[in-house]
């Protein structure tokens, strides 16, 4: 299947400069613990995540001849880098204020490990191409709908916000590597159904964890409301079904999700200093 990326997309790291709320509000996302903490938990997923992702596409990388797609996973591991760095400045602020993220993250660094270990390089790839598709409909969620970061601390709503743009940006560079050095369709359909699965239980995971240390575990009304705002008639997480399920589609590829205008005008946000001078 051919790519429909766009030939023409350039794909480069930021470094804007991002200053987290200090001291740090545990419920940062309009005062709400099941909110705030829904995304905290997603975050400490990313350090390790967003390395395993790099180091997945670079060990295909001298396969490509192509001087653009080069260039594209340029961008894509440099941005990841830097997603990675600033998600643990993010794990510090958790840490430093009481959860244990080592426990939250034994799991996942042991996965990772077995994974690197026991599987071929291209099923590193395609657990890749799955979880970059998780990130990529999530990001775009963000971009469309200010709902999601409504009421959030500002300074945390732009770190969301920067990294939605670059999920969005780079959300094929991985899927058209892979369609390149494998394209086997159950081995990513099987990889989607997987990463769905471990990405859910330990976003879960991390969810109950800080609730249990704020003492909101067993609140009826934070998880009745928290699950209201994913799933309810109006929830942030129901549109999105849709375009998870076009993963499972043999011509699928990413750019049939076509946002990029909505990249082009979100990049005004974090480009505009640098076209000033």
């Amino acid at each position: 299947m051919p790519s429909t990326t766009p030939q023409d997309l350039q794909i480069k790291p930021r470094q804007p400069e991002f200053s987290l709320p200090s001291p740090w509000a545990r419920h940062w996302h309009g005062d709400n613990a099941f909110k705030s903490h829904f995304f905290d938990a997603m975050s400490l997923l990313f350090p390790d995540g967003e390395r395993f992702f790099i180091d997945s596409v670079r060990a295909y990388r001298d396969q490509v001849t192509d001087p653009q797609q080069q260039a594209q996973i340029r961008g894509f591991i440099g941005q990841e880098a830097h997603h990675s760095r600033e998600h643990e400045h993010y794990s510090d602020a958790l840490r430093a204020s009481g959860y244990d993220l080592d426990y939250l993250e034994r799991r996942l660094k042991q996965r990772l490990a077995f994974v690197r270990k026991h599987l071929p390089p291209k099923v590193h790839l395609a657990a890749t191409v799955a979880v970059e598709h998780l990130t990529a409909i999530m990001a775009d969620a963000i971009l469309q709908n200010p709902a999601w970061l409504t009421g959030a601390d500002p300074q945390m709503a732009r770190l969301w916000r920067w990294h939605a743009l670059e999920e969005s940006e780079h959300k094929a560079v991985a899927f058209d590597l892979y369609q390149q050095v494998c394209g086997d369709v159950w081995l990513r359909r099987r990889a989607m159904l997987q990463s769905t699965f471990f990405f859910s239980l330990d976003t879960f995971k991390g969810l109950v964890h800080m609730l249990r240390r704020d003492g909101q575990l067993w609140r009826w009304r934070t998880w009745s409301d928290g699950l209201a705002w994913l799933w309810g008639s109006r929830g942030i997480l129901r549109p999105l079904v849709k375009v998870y399920c076009d993963f499972y589609r043999a011509d699928f590829h990413p750019w049939q999700h076509d946002n990029l205008q909505l990249i082009h005008s979100t990049r005004r946000e974090f480009d505009q200093p640098a076209e000033v001078s």
